[in-house]
């Protein structure tokens, strides 16, 4: 059975920076795509980054240059480095990881952008 923990969210000043981890476990054979989606109140969960298997990334476009998604194959966890983040960025975010053909979740974590 497969396993995603993400941690590193919080309550942060505007302008300020969070990274967020994602770490699966259990039995795993491949990892295709790695992403972190976000979904704000009222709103729609939205894809913020993804990265694929042979390092391509993508971002929305209300992230780029702001947000870097990286990953650690060796130890089957995405990060997200968020910077210079700003209200808009509250939400709770989300991973997902499309491991052995089958996409998974994680449990969320909340990211407050708040003087």
């Amino acid at each position: 059975q497969v396993q995603l923990v993400e941690s590193g969210g919080g309550l942060v000043q505007p302008g300020g920076s969070l990274r967020l981890s994602c770490a699966a476990s259990g039995s795993i054979r491949s990892i295709a795509a790695m992403a972190w989606y976000r979904q704000a109140p009222g709103k729609q969960r939205e894809l913020v980054a993804v990265i694929f298997t042979g390092g391509k990334t993508n971002y929305a476009d209300s992230v780029k240059g702001r947000f870097t998604i990286s990953r650690d194959t060796a130890k089957n966890t995405v990060y997200l480095q968020m910077n210079s983040l700003n209200a808009e960025d509250t939400a709770v975010y989300y991973c997902n990881q499309v491991i052995d053909y089958t996409g998974y979740w994680g449990q969320g974590t909340q990211v407050t952008v708040s003087s």
